[in-house]
């Protein structure tokens, strides 16, 4: 009986694991702004490497909505996780990607948050899109030049709707670009508020293709912009920040928010109508949205 029980339990458990993907994609065409999504930047890095599949499987028990990863690909054409054009950092070789064969990245160890060899090993697009298949959606950096190589992946492994690509070129491009793409999978524009053609370019977005959300940064505290737009474009566009840097939330990034969640993490979901974080502390910022029943 009690083996029975703890089976149930796992099954549930799954269960509804298996349905996280669905429910964040569900809440982004949906353009919902009762909740607050968490994405998990590059994984959970503080407790695994970045962009290894356990801290991609740690962000999804943490309970974060979206994992950010970094593609990247090999000398023999294999697409990999990897942040930099090196390997000098995260794992322990040396020199640049596209010089290595996947067989002899596979011979590496990947380096955790603090510089130390682990025993995990670099994984390859495939195995991360079937490690968040039905659990987490996936947003793809580093990805856009060799989306059509990646498209075949995402047919392979059916993960197509799982998939968020964001950049920072003008509709134009992206259209010409990304054309063939954009009734596919999510994409979502960058604008750097501190520009002084920021506003003409969510204004050309909107215009031409309406995205369900934008990326947007700013680095000048005193930018009006922010406020503004949080206004203009609720009920329209969700509001995705993040909060890795001081830089890229005018000050109100996760170390701030480690001293006074509500002075970061507050200030951007209730002044800046934030409905997508994305955070290097991800089970910090999902208690803090539990506490403001946002989550």
């Amino acid at each position: 009986m009690k083996n029975y029980l703890i089976l149930v339990l796992f099954l549930l458990q799954f269960q509804i694991s298996f349905g996280q993907a669905d429910k964040a994609r569900r809440a982004l065409i949906e353009r919902d702004e009762r909740t607050v999504l968490v994405v998990s930047h590059r994984g959970e890095w503080r407790q695994a490497p970045e962009n290894s599949l356990k801290a991609i499987e740690l962000a999804i028990e943490a309970g974060a909505d979206i994992v950010e990863i970094d593609v990247a690909k090999t000398k023999d054409g294999h697409l990999v996780l990897m942040h930099d054009k090196t390997i000098n950092r995260t794992t322990t070789g040396k020199g640049n990607i596209v010089d290595w064969t996947l067989d002899s990245l596979k011979t590496l160890k990947l380096k955790n948050g603090a510089g130390t060899p682990t025993h995990h090993r670099i994984p390859t697009l495939e195995e991360a899109l079937l490690l968040a298949k039905g659990r987490v959606m996936l947003n793809l950096d580093k990805a856009y030049n060799i989306f059509d190589e990646i498209y075949t992946l995402l047919e392979k492994t059916n993960t197509i709707d799982h998939i968020v690509m964001k950049g920072g070129k003008n509709v134009a491009s992206v259209k010409q670009d990304f054309g063939k793409y954009l009734d596919k999978v999510i994409y979502m524009p960058i604008v750097n508020l501190d520009k002084p053609n920021a506003k003409k370019m969510i204004d050309d977005f909107n215009k031409e293709l309406n995205p369900v959300a934008f990326e947007l940064v700013y680095a000048d505290s005193t930018n009006t912009l922010p406020r503004q737009l949080a206004k203009e474009l609720r009920g329209k566009n969700l509001l995705w920040y993040n909060t890795l840097q001081s830089k890229l939330t005018g000050g109100h990034d996760d170390d701030k928010a480690v001293e006074n969640p509500g002075a970061s993490y507050g200030y951007l979901v209730n002044i800046l109508h934030a409905r997508i974080i994305q955070t290097d502390r991800s089970p910090y910022l999902i208690k803090y949205l539990k506490s403001i029943n946002k989550k």
